[in-house]
């Protein structure tokens, strides 16, 4: 088993650049299956969802060409597969993405449910009643999702719920069907955005994306392109957190401060200082932190996937902290790792109360899923003594070369080497 091993209570310092965004990237590789042309995406993360997620589509007959650790060449013009691999496919919550993509392109397509972390019910059924409004019909067999239509015509299409990956998915399936869709109560994130972007580099229609309202035009052909992926928002995060926690002053690089507004203010009721530049943020703290409130929601609400590590932050400032979370609904087991290392967090539902305590003692803790593992290296920086994490995989799914940019920092970290006892392809 693979391990990281911490010396706390070492404040970070220096500068760190933050890869590209990894929910960007697993969306727009499946996006290239609707390609007609060769597709070269920059700024691509070096981490194992993105390696499997290129893997899968070369087992579906795509050359995938490695031209550097950031950039990759795909052309998917000889996938003639609408199936996915179980095995691969089973690893990752974004291969979910690979049923919009095929859809679009083939009119049909058989992914199984897909994986990834686990925190909660996470139905695809916003997925599926997209689907159905552009005409498709839909089975679920044996954990295998079937989808299937003689043509796609667009739609109108109300989520009833705010879903990432519905919206995702109803962009892909639609951007080549006839007419014209719209999709009504879309979420807005960032990456949302960057796939609308990438997919109209390659000649399609797609306007509203970052508002509610997204609409689609359908196009009969999508021709190749070069294209390079945004900053990812969570990674920026989750060192801005870092930095706070350690008492530490750290230039954050490769950043879209706008999306990190609602992360920037929290932190800055914390009482951390945050001062933003063009392409960077810098975080210090000089002054003693405190308590604050903080509700999970849709972009551009305070992000679920930063609630983890802001958790590891609040258990060791200055009174009492109330986190409502108010997407997911099983986010909080890691609060039980975070009260080993000596955290007072009480969790009723959807709420956690953390109570600050002056310091967290190290110890071995796990990492429950890819951003509860970023909370326990959060919380193993601000530590006294040493911390180990096992089940780092998770934390590797999402966080490119996060070791070496902590050691920039100063950190004392280091991965733990024992036998691989997966065959999940790993980051190169």
């Amino acid at each position: 088993m693979e391990k990281f091993r911490i010396n706390g209570q070492i404040p970070l310092k220096g500068e760190v650049k933050i890869s590209g965004a990894k929910n960007a990237a697993v969306a727009i590789i499946p996006a290239v299956i609707l390609s007609d042309g060769i597709c070269r995406i920059d700024n691509i993360p070096n981490i194992n969802d993105v390696t499997l997620m290129a893997h899968i589509l070369e087992q579906m007959g795509a050359t995938v060409k490695m031209i550097n650790k950031s950039t990759f060449e795909i052309d998917a013009r000889n996938i003639s597969s609408h199936i996915a691999n179980y095995d691969s496919v089973r690893h990752m919550r974004a291969s979910s993405y690979l049923l919009g993509a095929l859809l679009g392109r083939f009119h049909k397509a058989s992914v199984s449910l897909p994986g990834g972390c686990d925190f909660g019910v996470r139905p695809i059924d916003q997925h599926l009643k997209g689907f159905s409004a552009l005409g498709a019909t839909h089975s679920v067999e044996g954990g295998l999702v079937n989808v299937s239509t003689e043509k796609l015509v667009g739609d109108t299409v109300y989520m009833d719920v705010v879903s990432v990956g519905a919206t995702i998915n109803i962009i892909l399936a639609s951007v080549k069907a006839e007419g014209t869709t719209i999709i009504e109560n879309a979420a807005k994130e960032p990456h949302i955005v960057d796939l609308a972007n990438f997919l109209n580099s390659m000649g399609a229609e797609i306007s509203g994306a970052g508002t509610d309202s997204i609409k689609i035009k359908g196009v009969n052909y999508l021709n190749g392109t070069n294209y390079s992926i945004i900053p990812d928002q969570i990674e920026a995060g989750t060192y801005m957190v870092a930095a706070a926690a350690t008492g530490g002053n750290v230039l954050i690089k490769n950043v879209i401060p706008k999306h990190l507004e609602s992360i920037t203010a929290k932190l800055q009721e914390i009482g951390v200082t945050v001062d933003e530049y063009d392409e960077s943020v810098r975080v210090s703290v000089n002054g003693p932190l405190s308590k604050c409130n903080i509700k999970t929601m849709p972009h551009p609400g305070f992000p679920t996937d930063m609630q983890p590590q802001i958790a590891a932050l609040l258990s060791i400032v200055n009174g009492t902290s109330i986190i409502n979370e108010s997407v997911w609904d099983n986010r909080f087991r890691y609060t039980d790792e975070l009260n080993r290392m000596g955290s007072k967090i009480s969790v009723d539902g959807k709420i956690a109360v953390i109570e600050g305590v002056k310091e967290l003692v190290g110890t071995s803790v796990k990492a429950l899923d890819l951003r509860a593992g970023a909370a326990m290296i959060i919380a193993g920086l601000a530590a006294s003594g040493t911390t180990f994490i096992e089940e780092i995989q998770h934390i590797e799914r999402g966080y490119e070369n996060i070791v070496d940019k902590l050691v920039s920092l100063g950190a004392d970290i280091k991965k733990i080497y024992s036998p691989e006892k997966d065959n999940i392809p790993k980051a190169l």
